[in-house]
């Protein structure tokens, strides 16, 4: 992927995907130990940043493709950033969700005109069941992160960041199939060619740590964490080739440090982003990453589709 796709994807996007503020809290400030600037894309449309890969990367199909429809597998945000990108752009839409996925999410999809099609991850692979739907309807597929328009889409927010706030020593994003990092990362290299790129998982969905160490694409069969939104299995080809090459490192992250970091977005800086979107910023809470100390750091807040009521029991059970 080059810059110029991601150049192009934010051209596409004017217009369509809010262009998210930059928030900053000089408690937060104190309690990393550096100026941290957020990106806030719990304040995107659909909730997350996925509305900027998906709608570029229909925007990009042909003519044909487009009356034929599109077909995704998603457990949430990626599944609504193609709904609605389909009801702009009048593209049916047919996502594949886990039966375990959030109701909140499996509702927004819905609300947003698109089809959903159930599986349960414990006996399919979502890969398998769109693959089927996809040859039996003609759709085109357009998956959550391993594709060229969808990764030059989700660049758009570093993109955006580097050029609200040009000075920064570092940008941090949480990593799930590595469409949003690998975007980032090529994003930020070329604005700002001295800034660290760090990406950040949970412990228990460490699969572009697992990778990056050891030199090719390592699945975690069965991912464990709260952090719903960065579980898939493994990195794609194309995301594993830009990561590999262009992101300083990867850090990880526990559940309670998660859950801190979340838990202080929502009580001090009135933020309500899913425990998704917080692991970025986990990692600077926590201060995981060396040399930040008096920097100035970008972190993207990748999404706030949280299920209210299961984050409050989160909190509370942490309480007791």
């Amino acid at each position: 992927m080059e810059f110029a796709q991601i150049e192009a994807a934010a051209a596409r996007l004017q217009g369509v995907a809010h262009r998210t503020p930059v928030l900053t809290s000089r408690t937060l400030d104190a309690l990393a130990g550096c100026a941290v600037f957020l990106k806030c894309e719990n304040l995107q449309r659909t909730g997350a940043f996925k509305i900027r890969g998906a709608y570029n990367a229909l925007a990009s199909l042909s003519d044909a493709q487009q009356r034929a429809g599109v077909i995704t597998y998603s457990s949430g945000n990626h599944g609504q950033a193609v709904a609605l990108a389909g009801k702009l752009l009048a593209i049916r839409a047919l996502i594949v969700m886990p039966t375990t996925a959030p109701k909140v999410k499996v509702a927004a999809v819905k609300g947003y005109g698109g089809e959903v099609v159930t599986y349960d991850p414990a006996r399919q692979e979502r890969e398998e069941v769109a693959a089927q739907l996809q040859a039996e309807r003609g759709l085109a597929l357009v998956p959550p992160f391993n594709h060229p328009a969808v990764m030059a889409g989700q660049g758009t927010a570093a993109l955006e960041l580097v050029q609200d706030v040009p000075e920064l020593d570092a940008v941090l994003a949480p990593c799930g199939g590595g469409g949003l990092l690998s975007g980032t990362a090529v994003a930020t290299r070329h604005l700002r060619p001295g800034a660290r790129v760090i990406g950040v998982e949970p412990e228990g969905a460490a699969k572009a740590n697992l990778s990056v160490q050891a030199g090719r694409i390592v699945r975690v069969e069965h991912p464990q964490t709260k952090a719903d939104g960065l579980m898939p299995k493994a990195l794609g080809d194309l995301t594993f080739a830009v990561i590999r090459e262009q992101v300083e490192r990867m850090v990880t992250v526990n559940e309670e440090e998660i859950r801190s970091t979340l838990e202080f977005l929502w009580s001090r800086c009135k933020l309500v982003v899913e425990p998704s979107g917080a692991v970025g910023l986990a990692a600077v809470f926590h201060r995981k990453v060396a040399g930040l100390a008096g920097g100035r750091v970008g972190v993207i807040l990748s999404g706030g589709n949280a299920d209210i009521g299961a984050v409050a029991d989160w909190f509370r059970a942490e309480r007791a």
